[in-house]
């Protein structure tokens, strides 16, 4: 070795530096080994743009991967060249994302949301209602604080949550 820390933990070491949650650590060491595995263990500096392409294509052909999780593999590499390898990227502009197929979203009446939020009741049944009320992330509704609540005005401190997930990011 010279001396330099192995590439999963230079990676881990920069997600941490920007203060990415730890599913993303996690997520983005994933794609880096699938990626090296995929080639057959040779090292990301030795590959560039047609090698990424293999791996994105194979991901959306053979393995059948659905678009987010094919943007979020294709993120997950340049976060490994950008951030990690300091490596120019001019080819990033001819990777091809892949696109979302357009849905409309399956949405509850607002009856079925007061069924719902009845038959919970304690923590349970308050940190549902403020993700539901507040339009928090599942995360900031487990992390949120006594401090961050209003019991008096029944409302949480939106901007402090708002603002941790910005300082996070």
């Amino acid at each position: 070795m010279d001396g330099k820390p192995r590439l999963l933990d230079q990676v881990r070491e920069q997600i941490r530096l920007k203060h990415y949650s730890i599913r993303t650590e996690r997520v983005y060491c994933e794609w880096v080994k699938r990626y090296i595995r995929f080639h057959q263990y040779q090292h990301p500096v030795e590959m560039g743009a047609p090698e990424v392409e293999a791996f994105l294509s194979d991901l959306a052909v053979r393995r059948d991967v659905s678009a987010s999780t094919q943007n979020q593999a294709l993120a997950a590499l340049l976060f490994l060249y950008k951030q990690v390898l300091k490596h120019d990227l001019p080819w990033l502009g001819e990777i091809v994302r892949a696109k979302k197929p357009a849905r409309l979203p399956v949405v509850l009446s607002i009856d079925e949301v007061q069924q719902i939020l009845g038959l919970l009741d304690g923590q349970v049944g308050l940190v549902a209602r403020l993700l539901y009320g507040g339009g928090m992330r599942l995360m900031e509704g487990v992390r949120l604080r006594v401090k961050d609540v209003d019991f008096a005005r029944n409302e949480s401190s939106f901007a402090t949550v708002r603002a941790r997930r910005t300082a996070s990011q």
